[in-house]
């Protein structure tokens, strides 16, 4: 009837909507960095484990071939034998590295939206042939080479030592720990001259993308030329060294520095300062954003490229300047800032790329990354104290174990850590419309 019939109820509100678990604000977070690289972690665990321990047979094999070609007859050819061997040494560190990033890609939210969008991933081999090449120039630059040298002397001296303590009570000179600097400074000078030629041809491959490896090859014979390189160089100035200490300009040199702390308050407190402190920072700051450098190299995002600096700043218009002057000029701003650029750019990327996801990412990533190497350290020495050593040469026995053990944790922590840093920063940048893709 009409004015009995009730009005409809309206529908009963439907219950909130609880937030996903996994929501991108709570996951993707800076100060969330921390749980995001054990997630990670968590994804890639064995893949990142059976890395490390793959790389760690085939280096300590090659250290040990390389200890024992060292010694024996045909001295010279044995010398450049073991140089060969140590490059492999380092190329097999830069190829450890760049597969380990590679295998947590599937567990990045940036890789994952990639491939909803339709776009081709990048296999194994080709990150590879992309990546080892700029490793391989951050790597000399900042002389990261130099603790495989100082292990593979340290192995060297230790298999030699009887030998060469029978020896120089004969009076005879030891061989021990010289297998990187006692080759001839003729023949290393050859074997450079060759090997720059050969990277310099596989390089414009590389370029023009015309060899497949090429990428890897110009990285093996980039770090050839510099082995051999270095080998000649340190006979050279080792016997050059006080000749150039008498020269004029060394003694003007050294007179103005006197001279300076003497007139200038505060000046040797000052650069004492200095040199304390660098080595932290070197540490804490550069050292992580290099190696976040490889991992965007990895993932597909800018690198070493110099303009990716200024994009989008002020300077970015200098630079087009720049590019438009004459040739002449370019080439000789290329090899005046030539070491700058290898030693700094890929930092400086770095950081842009860590502030794209906020001051809070990026001073989490370095304090995640120093307290991953503070606390290991701790946790190895409090290990070595409760184990004791009561027994005569137990470490022999005990210490390299523990030494892997903890190389292993530092080594798959970090490399989760630079993936979750690469992720948070580039979803934000995507959530800004920006992509790091090249």
């Amino acid at each position: 009837m009409s004015g009995t019939s009730a009005m409809p109820l309206p529908p009963p509100p439907a219950p909130p909507s609880l937030p996903p678990a996994s929501s991108p604000q709570a996951a993707l977070s800076a100060y969330a960095l921390p749980v995001h690289a054990l997630r990670i972690f968590g994804a890639c665990a064995i893949s990142l484990v059976l890395w490390f321990s793959a790389g760690k047979a085939v280096r300590a094999a090659l250290m040990w071939a390389g200890s024992e070609v060292s010694h024996g007859d045909y001295r010279q050819a044995r010398l450049a034998v073991t140089m060969l061997i140590f490059t492999l040494i380092v190329l097999n560190e830069l190829v450890v590295m760049v597969g380990m990033l590679h295998s947590v890609r599937g567990a990045l939210r940036e890789i994952q939206a990639r491939r909803e969008g339709g776009e081709a991933d990048e296999g194994m081999f080709g990150a590879l042939n992309r990546a080892t090449l700029v490793f391989a120039t951050i790597y000399l630059a900042w002389s990261f080479h130099a603790e495989d040298a100082r292990e593979f002397a340290s192995l060297d001296l230790m298999k030699r030592a009887d030998q060469d303590l029978m020896g120089s009570l004969a009076g005879i000179q030891g061989e021990g720990a010289t297998g990187l600097i006692a080759l001839d400074v003729r023949l290393s000078l050859a074997i450079a001259v060759v090997a720059y030629l050969l990277r310099t041809l596989f390089g414009w491959w590389h370029a023009n993308g015309k060899v497949r490896g090429s990428g890897v090859l110009t990285t093996f014979f980039e770090l050839a030329f510099a082995f051999y390189g270095l080998n000649a160089m340190f006979t050279f100035t080792s016997a050059r060294s006080e000749w150039l200490s008498h020269r004029t300009a060394m003694t003007t040199i050294g007179d103005w520095i006197e001279a300076a702390e003497k007139a200038v308050p505060g000046w040797r407190a000052f650069w004492t300062w200095v040199g304390d402190a660098w080595p932290y920072v070197v540490d804490g700051l550069i050292v992580p954003l290099t190696w976040l450098t490889i991992a965007a190299l990895v993932y597909g995002a800018f690198a070493e490229d110099t303009r990716a600096i200024v994009r989008g700043t002020r300077l970015d218009a200098v630079a087009d300047r720049m590019e438009r002057t004459h040739s002449l000029t370019r080439s000789t701003m290329t090899r005046a800032t030539g070491g700058f650029q290898e030693r700094w750019v890929p930092p400086a990327n770095a950081f842009r790329l860590a502030v794209r996801g906020g001051a809070a990412l990026f001073g989490m990533f370095c304090l995640c990354y120093v307290a991953l190497r503070v606390g290991t350290d701790y946790g190895e020495r409090g290990v070595r104290t409760l184990i004791g050593s009561e027994e005569p040469y137990l470490w022999l026995v005990i210490g390299p174990p523990l030494t892997f053990v903890r190389d292993l944790i530092v080594t798959v922590l970090t490399t989760c850590l630079l993936a979750a840093t690469f992720d948070i920063a580039a979803t934000r940048s995507r959530t800004a419309g920006q992509t790091l893709t090249v």
